[in-house]
């Protein structure tokens, strides 16, 4: 069987300190003995010791009548007044673009960066820049988030952004440091330490019924504090300075009743609708519960509005499910239907709570079980399961001292030494900006390494457990270099198109420029360079990036001087097909096209002169005996560098021709000896004669058109001639 363990509690509150001797045997709890001793002067305030020595000498009297009765002791649970206690709520984000995917360590390293966020914020509520004077008693993970979704774990998850919102608790270093003062003083350890509310709610409120918005009031004589349960946890604490002793002076002012009686009548009328008073002048008389309520309703409303306001407050001005009231002053009259009707809740949502609610506990006869003694019975349970100690540890061979609810890791010393978590990772390498097209690219350097953690000189990590005098060292991680890339790293593939030239295929690779240079993609790129990667668009990009553009000569216009003038002659230049149609230089081009370019043509003068529709001469029809000829007398003439054109003679592009009119003549009967070879018979004898139209005529006589002409010999016999030339 297992042997009997014997707790001693305090719970120090602003008007007395509650002593509390409990056994426990397995999971039983037995109330063997408590003692309440007033103080006799303003020692604390607002659950805070203002006078060590005055407090201390109430612990003292406490613990010598104790002792008295069941023998020394040496130990002793205590518990930091929830009214002190600073509740935050922070998010911290980080960058995980291109990173690996996370793991604990950096999950844990996100978790309490915003810790430290949150113990900043309390800091600077407390208009002090001294985080480092408040310890985190705990916190809890509200949700993760990934991208902005809230996500379930951020393990090996991949994306932009990783963040994650916690709430934390804190309690002021000086409100440990006084209640240590007071116990050493009254020759007592602190066997273990918990919070006032973590107390009440431990033995009320189950862990399986934190996910309930619970709103647990105590209170107490002179402050109410407010613990809110949600989410599995508790998610704020708060404090109101009015309670029970506003109650009773209300009474004794309303009654004439000193103090002690005042206190007295108020705990009378939790179960009589009637009591017996005597004032201070010595009369007697009769009151109902229902006129004290009335005579002192103004006080019970103030009360009520002070705890409702604050409760809405902490809960984010929403109504809880439910109340629970703890504490002496939560029997104050119609306190618990007001409150209800406040907040707008049934009646039976809003309940005092006595010892009585808390499972397997037993009391000695003597003790009453009224809801003032669950703090202090809280206090010594809570204290038993969930310890909250001190540990005293290195870090970089500074000592640290930590407050301890759950099992201190390395990263609650860090944030107790107040090294900055987010300072701790190596920063990123310098980024570049270069611009690929058009398009700005930011290209991060590398990221910087994870700090050196090392406990007692073995590396460790953020969640390792620490024992008292533990030796911790951490190291700040290496920076990421800067970034470095070639320009081949920036582009996926080289595009290119294949074309045909003339029958010939080419392969139409990408052009490389940087900053408008030619670039070798082996080259590395710097901050703020231009690269264009480009394959040739159009016909003319083409040929140049194929060194081809010798081609476009035969494309150039065919240019002539004529008298001076420049002359072009577009029929005359080299064509230029696309897939078989006309096209032009700045057309585009895709992957298979054929171009073809013809070579210029090597035209004659008559080329020009019927192109240019010139007249180069006249023509006259006449008949010679008796068959038609032309007639032909030259109107212009070409000449190139003084040298006068034949009409099948080649130009070319450049040339600078001479063209000059001739003064028309007219036709004469001599000109005919142009156009036909004269033959004169072997037997003609004696002179010729020339005829036209039948009539004798000489060799100036003009001609026109049809005009018939003869020579005729005297011979003996038929004379004969033979065309010289026909046209």
């Amino acid at each position: 069987m297992e042997e009997t363990k014997k707790l001693f509690a305090l719970d120090i509150g602003t008007r007395s300190i509650v002593g509390i001797i409990l056994e426990q045997q397995e999971d039983q709890f037995h109330v063997i003995d408590i003692l309440i001793q007033e103080h006799t002067e303003r020692a604390m305030l607002d659950g805070q010791i203002h006078d060590v020595l005055a407090v201390s000498k109430i612990i003292i009297q406490i613990k010598e009548k104790l002792e008295k009765k069941h023998g020394p002791l040496k130990k002793v649970s205590v518990a930091a007044a929830g009214r002190s206690l600073k509740t935050k709520r922070a998010v911290s984000s980080i960058g995980i673009q291109g990173k690996p995917m996370m793991n604990k360590q950096d999950i844990l390293h996100l978790e309490l960066s915003a810790v430290q966020q949150a113990q900043a914020l309390v800091a600077e509520d407390q208009e002090s820049e001294k985080s480092a004077m408040y310890y985190c008693v705990g916190y809890s993970i509200l949700y993760y988030k990934l991208d902005g979704e809230e996500i379930g774990n951020l393990i090996d998850q991949q994306g932009n952004e990783a963040s994650v919102e916690i709430i934390a608790t804190f309690l002021p270093k000086v409100v440990v440091e006084s209640l240590i003062s007071a116990l050493h003083r009254s020759d007592l350890e602190m066997e273990a330490l918990t919070l006032e509310p973590i107390a009440a709610i431990n033995v009320l409120i189950p862990q399986s019924m934190r996910r309930l918005n619970v709103a647990l009031v105590d209170i107490g004589a002179g402050t109410s504090d407010i613990a809110i349960t949600d989410l599995g946890t508790v998610v704020a604490y708060g404090m109101v300075p009015v309670a029970g002793d506003e109650i009773t002076e209300a009474i004794s002012d309303q009654l004439l009743l000193d103090f002690p009686r005042a206190e007295q009548a108020k705990r009378e009328l939790l179960t009589q609708d009637s009591i017996m008073v005597e004032d201070i002048l010595g009369f007697e008389a009769e009151v109902t519960k229902s006129e004290i309520i009335e005579q002192i309703s103004p006080a019970i409303n103030r009360l009520t509005e002070s705890i409702c306001d604050e409760i809405l407050t902490l809960n984010n001005h929403k109504q809880p499910k439910a109340v629970m009231l703890v504490g002496g002053g939560s029997q104050t009259p119609a306190l618990a239907e007001r409150i209800a009707e406040k907040l707008k809740l049934p009646a039976n949502r809003v309940a005092i709570r006595g010892i009585d609610a808390i499972h397997a506990l037993t009391l000695s006869e003597h003790i009453s079980r009224g809801p003032e003694l669950v703090t202090p019975i809280g206090i010594a349970i809570a204290a038993h399961k969930a310890p909250v100690q001190y540990k005293t540890v290195h870090v970089n061979e500074q000592p640290v001292r930590l407050f301890e609810v759950t099992k201190l890791t390395v990263g609650d010393c860090l944030l107790a030494a107040g090294i900055k978590m987010n300072k701790l990772y190596g920063k990123p390498g310098l980024a570049m900006i270069v611009s690929l097209n058009g398009h700005q690219i930011t290209i991060p350097g590398s990221h910087g390494d994870a700090p050196l953690l090392m406990k007692n000189g073995d590396i460790c990590g953020l969640d390792d457990k620490v024992l008292s005098g533990d030796e911790i060292t951490v190291k700040k991680g290496q920076d990421g270099l800067r970034a470095e890339v070639l320009i081949r790293d920036l582009i996926d593939e080289l595009p290119n198109k294949t074309i045909y030239v003339n029958d010939k295929e080419y392969i139409l690779d990408a052009m490389i420029k940087r900053n408008g240079k030619a670039a070798n993609i082996e080259e590395h790129v710097l901050d703020h360079d231009m690269i264009e990667c480009t394959v040739p668009e159009t016909i003319s990009e083409m040929l140049t990036a194929l060194h081809l553009e010798y081609l476009l000569d035969r494309l150039k216009p065919f240019k002539l001087k004529i008298n001076g003038k420049d002359t072009i002659i577009p029929s005359f230049s080299g064509a230029l097909l696309r897939n078989g149609s006309q096209a032009k230089v700045h057309n585009g081009i895709d992957h298979y096209d054929k171009i073809t370019i013809s070579k210029r043509s090597e035209p004659t003068l008559k080329d020009l002169m019927l192109l240019k529709q010139m007249v180069l001469e006249f023509t006259l029809p006449v008949t010679f005996n008796n068959k038609e000829i032309q007639l032909k007398k030259p109107f212009a003439l070409f000449k190139r560098n003084g040298e006068e054109l034949a009409l099948e003679d080649i130009i070319s592009d450049g040339d600078e021709l001479e063209y000059i009119q001739i003064r028309r003549e007219p036709f004469i009967f001599q000109d005919i000896f142009k156009a036909v070879e004269i033959a004169m018979p072997q037997n003609a004898k004696g002179n010729f004669l020339l005829l036209k139209n039948g009539e004798n005529a000489t060799f100036y006589d003009e001609l026109n058109a049809g005009d018939q002409l003869e020579i005729v010999w005297p011979i003996k016999q038929m004379q004969t001639y033979v065309n010289k030339t026909s046209l």
